[in-house]
């Protein structure tokens, strides 16, 4: 699919898979089992280390070494580090091969450069265990506003004397929020300036009721709507429903249930569903 300018690629089921990949920009969020098509990522943003969404870590390395393709890079939450490269170390000895991966802790306040003039920065989500969301932001140098509409050849002279012609703005393009409370809006700008907000909403009715769901720290609809108004995003996609959903339940409470003024912007994400039911 593409939302707001951009190619996603997903699967999304509480519990069982997460795999949110752009291929456009060689990146995913989560690794899930690690679908075929994501061996081809190079670049994987770990929110958190629950099977669903790390599980197929080990796989996406030892395939990519078989395939003779790059050493792929892994940030992942600064709290995790550790035991991955533990993972990493035992999984080596049990393969008998070297798994080659370039691993990069990060967190909260950092910045990591991913080229081409974009940068991901990590934010917490509040869930069960640490966790972290990304916000994907794009720098761009544009003129200054006193220098617009002024020909080039003065705009050139003035720069060459030293003055300051031009400055660095920064969007945030895309942002994945993992497993999560739905107190992440309110607590991350990042969130709600975000262009493409992929956000989780696990359960969708009574049959979970809010104080499970709040207890397994995933996002209720009921705690998603009155929320809405907060987020600025061209496009939202809905992701990680509970395997208890049908698509046509899902798709029919959404359309029920969401404010006129998301009805266009809401997507769920329901590829790959029906394999697990």
């Amino acid at each position: 699919m593409r939302l707001a300018g951009y190619e996603v690629d997903a699967l999304s089921i509480g519990g069982i898979e997460t795999c949110i990949q752009l291929p456009e920009l060689d990146l995913a969020f989560d690794i899930g089992r690690c679908p075929h098509s994501a061996v081809k990522r190079g670049r994987l943003l770990i929110t958190h280390t629950h099977m669903d969404h790390a599980g197929g870590l080990a796989y996406h390395a030892a395939t990519r070494d078989l395939y003779k393709m790059k050493v792929p890079t892994w940030y992942v939450p600064r709290e995790n580090v550790d035991d991955l490269h533990a993972m990493l170390e035992a999984f080596r000895r049990l393969d008998k091969s070297d798994l080659p991966v370039n691993l990069h802790a990060c967190g909260p306040g950092d910045v990591v450069e991913l080229g081409g003039g974009w940068v991901a920065r990590p934010f917490r989500s509040p869930h069960r265990v640490a966790c972290q969301g990304y916000a994907l932001c794009r720098r761009r140098t544009r003129l200054l506003a006193a220098f617009q509409g002024l020909p080039e050849a003065e705009i050139r002279k003035r720069r060459l004397a030293g003055e300051v012609v031009s400055e660095t703005v920064e969007s945030v393009e895309v942002a994945f929020t993992g497993d999560t409370l739905p107190e992440v809006i309110e607590r991350e700008p990042l969130v709600r300036a975000a262009r493409l907000l992929i956000l989780e909403c696990t359960f969708l009715d009574d049959r979970v009721p809010v104080e499970k769901a709040r207890g397994s720290g995933h996002v209720h609809l009921d705690e998603l709507l009155p929320r809405l108004g907060q987020l600025s995003c061209e496009a939202l996609l809905l992701t990680h429903f509970s395997a208890r959903y049908s698509d046509e339940q899902i798709t029919s409470i959404l359309k029920r249930r969401l404010p006129a003024p998301f009805q266009e912007r809401a997507v769920p994400l329901l590829a790959g569903r029906a394999d697990v039911r």
